[in-house]
Parts: structure tokens; C-alpha cells; sequence
């Protein structure tokens, strides 16, 4: 993980952490990154702010979605298969096999960033909400995620 934080000058409270999360992923599926993300927030030393995820790439993406129930995820993957499925002919852009435009469109139709209030030190989520990394290609990929946090320090 590389770590670059901007202390506040004397007299100010205001932080900005910055962390590179690198994941390796199995394939095509969600990976939960709530723990890692919450684990960046809480030594972030910020009370009140925001939490900016970020992923740099164009076929992964990111979701908040429920974490009690893996069934959850399961059924968007299937609903994504049969609304962008792997090897539609009408796609060009093949040069990778038949998942590659397919995970594109896919990470087109969701979303690379993520931005999460942060409250008395960590990640203000849902009771049912999870941070998921979303691994759109069928093989596994090393993924590299930025976390922001930036807010006021109340100590």
C-alpha cells in the first residue's frame, strides 16, 4: 500500500490521507473491500468528511450494495450476463477474447468512483451496505483501487 497524507499546519484540522489498495481478484464476480476501506478511514485520523474510492480500470468497476445476502450479488451478475453477455457479435473490439468489450460496457454502465460520508471516524454505511470491488473479466486481474479520505479532525 503506498501512503501520502498532508498534515494540517498548526492551527488547522483539516486531513487528506491518500492509500493505493492493490487487489487481486479470482474473475468475474464482487469482492467485498468494506474492511479495507473502513481500516484506511479509521487512520485517516478524520472525524467528519468524505471517503473517495476510486478504481483505474475499464473493466472493474464499483458498487455499494447489500452485504448480508451473496444472493444479492449473484442475481446482478446475472441480470449484467444477460444484458452485456460475452460474445455478442455485434461488438468489434474482441482483442482480448470474448469478455472484453463486454466488461467495458459493463463498467460503463456502473461506476469507478465511489464517494462515502465519513462520521466519528469511519465509513457512515447502511446497516445492510458493503463497499464491493467488481471484477468484470472472466480471469483473475491485480486491481488497483485509490482511497481518499479527507475531513476534520474534532480532537
Amino acid at each position: 500500500m503506498v501512503v501520502s497524507t498532508v498534515k494540517p499546519e498548526s492551527g488547522q484540522s483539516h486531513m487528506i490521507t491518500q492509500k493505493t489498495l492493490v487487489m487481486e481478484t479470482r474473475g468475474r464476480g464482487s469482492y467485498d473491500i468494506s474492511d479495507n476501506v473502513q481500516d484506511i478511514v479509521r487512520h485517516a485520523d478524520v472525524d467528519l468528511g468524505l471517503c473517495h474510492v476510486f478504481v483505474h480500470h475499464t473493466s472493474a468497476s464499483l458498487m455499494l450494495c447489500e452485504n448480508a445476502d451473496p444472493t444479492v450479488r449473484k442475481d446482478l451478475e446475472m441480470f449484467m450476463a444477460r444484458l452485456v453477455p460475452d460474445g455478442d457479435s455485434d461488438f468489434q473490439h474482441t482483442a482480448e477474447g470474448p469478455d472484453d468489450m463486454p466488461a467495458h460496457v459493463r463498467t460503463v454502465l456502473t461506476q469507478t468512483g465511489l464517494t462515502i460520508p465519513v462520521q466519528a471516524g469511519r465509513c457512515a454505511l447502511g446497516t445492510w451496505q458493503g463497499i464491493f470491488l467488481w471484477e468484470h473479466r472472466n480471469q483473475g486481474y491485480r486491481r488497483t483501487l485509490t482511497i481518499t479520505v479527507q475531513g476534520e479532525t474534532q480532537r
